[in-house]
């Protein structure tokens, strides 16, 4: 299947403001690009891009003073496939994990794992490790969880979103990896497109979206606890700790959002 997508995002600074903008797609979906990806700048600034530790495309860019309109859009090929399904997927012991996904059990600054150890015990630890613990952990944190964009708050952790119980997309994710990580399972943050495919449609406007990765038995599974159902189209642009990693952008001084939209469909 085909889905384009893309986006058309302003910012609106009082003086040259340099910017951090990580709005490119993740380098494991280039292969799949069936129109060029090319971010767009109006007026026209120069724009440098790098990967950063984690592997995700970051461009640098000095907004003029004034407004900066930056868009984007283009068709990928998907394989139309929902997000994998293993539940013989095991659990593997900490000490024989490899040394580059010990990273994702750390607390990082909005998954506080030290707050909600004792918390992740007492509920999962008479849960079977592996796949059963983590669907577990995902069905907890869609059902604590009130979702709506009336609720968001760009500073809310882990351990807020789990004592306000309410949130987006972002906090769903955030408690869930918090979790997992209490829980000895490596997690990441992930952030990316996630249109309306295989679903009914919802009358709310598109956004980015949020979900999460574990590694079990060797290797990396997708779980989304805000709709805790695999889903189809994820076109994925970062991953990271949480967050903070894959912020669409980062502004070095006053830079307001003054536009936001962003698309993602099926294309017939």
């Amino acid at each position: 299947m085909l889905i384009r997508a893309g986006y058309d995002i302003s910012f609106n600074s009082p003086n040259p403001t340099p910017l951090m903008l990580m709005l490119s797609i993740h380098p494991s979906r280039d292969a799949d690009l069936q129109t060029p990806h090319q971010i767009s700048f109006d007026p026209p600034v120069p724009a440098t891009h790098y990967s950063d530790m984690f592997g995700n495309v970051c461009t640098r860019v000095v907004a003029p003073p004034g407004l900066l309109r930056i868009s984007n859009e283009f068709t990928i090929a998907d394989s139309g496939q929902p997000d994998a399904y293993a539940p013989d997927a095991k659990q593997i012991p900490v000490e024989e994990l490899p040394d580059e996904v010990l990273v994702y059990l750390l607390g990082s600054r909005y998954c506080e794992t030290d707050r909600l150890s004792d918390t992740a015990w007492s509920l999962f630890g008479h849960v079977e490790p592996g796949w059963a613990r983590v669907q577990a952990i995902v069905d907890y944190a869609h059902n604590r969880i009130t979702f709506g964009y009336e609720h968001a708050r760009a500073t809310r952790t882990a351990y807020e979103a789990f004592s306000e119980r309410r949130g987006v997309c972002r906090d769903f994710a955030h408690l869930a990896v918090t979790l997992c990580r209490c829980m000895n399972i490596p997690a990441r943050y992930c952030t990316g497109y996630l249109g309306d495919i295989g679903v009914p449609p919802v009358d709310d406007p598109m956004d980015f979206s949020a979900w999460f990765d574990v590694y079990l038995g060797g290797q990396w599974y997708t779980f989304d606890a805000r709709h805790n159902k695999p889903r189809i189209g994820r076109i994925l642009m970062a991953r990271g700790r949480d967050a903070t990693d894959v912020a669409l952008s980062t502004a070095f001084g006053n830079a307001w959002l003054a536009g936001f939209e962003v698309t993602t469909y099926e294309q017939k």
